[in-house]
């Protein structure tokens, strides 16, 4: 891969950029290339979404203590990623410094990571792929007014299909279809809200073309198409990648366009028909040939059926991945446990603090540092 060089201007801090808005839409296949121009740079990224359920047990993050906490937290976070931000370690007493005076949110943490790790690297513009973020694009935008979207659309046939494999997802096609719908509703949203901030394209026109889609997402970004994009192999990245989990071995290899069709060796036409009726008006808008009436009938009780069958199919991946992939398996658990561990540690806090004062809560401002922090023994 392309060496980073220290390119960016000097007192600027690079723009950043987040893809939306749902996993398994190729989304690590345009990461891998983009990073080949040293004047971008997306890391694996946290997929913060994972974290926002334990985020109200911090309380007012207006209290050092408790914004001192969360940074801590991701930060932990980060680290317990299965994949590593390569060359990098951030320090929360550093970064909590560096934000305590901005707006208080997660996402301004997360963000601080991702500029801290783009500087480092040169990078003027930065990436984060945590799809799922759609769903707080306008705090995202009012905490970073210059960010740009990536909208990056996907049959929703082709992508439901993936997600049912992945373990990241539900087992469950009428889950995941309506998962999709969701995502593209906040899509939407961004999309009226911030039309010159934002760029679609389908995954489908990146496999029949790949250097024409990659020109155009470089020239919405303000950087340079580099040709070395169009051969993946050369990334050392996306082959450590590739062997790190089936949901990836792919990632090191040109994209084959004729796996855009495979949903349907895979799927059912039952289960065709449930994701057409949801998506039907997505399909027609970007293009996409429906092969059913799209007129499934979809019940309340046909979603809790899902919900029940998909947690039993979750339960056997787990094993399955166990047994066939244990770094995947282990790397995967280390991260479930990890966030497991601080929603514990977190509703032991919040409750504490409400037996303390009645639910009352103290804001406490911590010493600010004008030296390097230091741990004695």
């Amino acid at each position: 891969m392309t060496t980073k060089q220290n390119s960016a201007p000097a007192g600027k801090r690079p723009r950043p950029v987040l893809m939306i808005p749902l996993r398994r839409c190729g989304s690590h296949a345009l990461r891998l290339r983009l990073n080949f121009n040293s004047d971008f740079y997306s890391p694996y990224p946290l997929h913060i979404v994972d974290f926002m359920p334990i985020v109200p047990l911090y309380g007012n993050l207006e209290d050092d203590r408790a914004y001192f906490r969360l940074v801590s937290d991701v930060v932990g976070l980060q680290a317990a990623s299965m994949v590593k931000w390569p060359g990098i370690v951030f320090d929360p007493v550093e970064v909590f410094e560096a934000i305590r005076h901005e707006p208080r949110s997660v996402h301004r943490v997360v963000g601080e990571l991702l500029l801290l790790a783009g500087e480092q690297r040169g990078a003027r513009v930065v990436m984060d792929k945590s799809l799922d973020s759609v769903h707080y694009a306008d705090e995202l935008m009012r905490l970073f007014p210059d960010m740009l979207f990536l909208n990056v659309v996907r049959d929703p046939r082709a992508q439901v299909a993936s997600m049912n494999k992945a373990i990241i997802h539900d087992f469950d096609t009428l889950l995941n279809a309506h998962t999709w719908l969701e995502a593209h509703r906040a899509a939407d949203a961004v999309l009226a809200e911030y039309p010159d901030r934002t760029l679609t394209i389908r995954y489908e026109d990146f496999l029949a073309d790949e250097e024409a889609v990659l020109k155009q997402v470089c020239a919405f970004f303000g950087i340079a198409f580099v040709p070395s994009m169009l051969d993946v192999s050369r990334s050392d990245e996306a082959r450590q990648f590739s062997r790190m989990s089936a949901l990836w071995s792919s990632n090191c290899f040109a994209p084959i366009a004729a796996n855009a069709d495979k949903y349907k060796n895979v799927l059912s036409m039952d289960e065709i028909a449930l994701i057409e009726t949801l998506t039907s008006d997505y399909m027609r808008r970007y293009g996409y040939e429906r092969m059913t009436d799209a007129t499934a009938s979809i019940s309340q009780p046909a979603f809790d059926m899902a919900r029940r069958t998909s947690e039993q199919a979750r339960a056997h991946a787990w094993q399955g991945l166990e047994r066939t992939n244990f770094r995947d398996f282990a790397l995967r658990r280390h991260r479930a446990e990890y966030l497991a561990a601080v929603r514990t540690r977190m509703e032991q806090c919040a409750h504490a603090r409400a037996a303390g004062n009645d639910g009352a809560l103290e804001v406490v401002k911590l010493d600010e540092l004008t030296a390097a922090f230091e741990v004695t023994d």
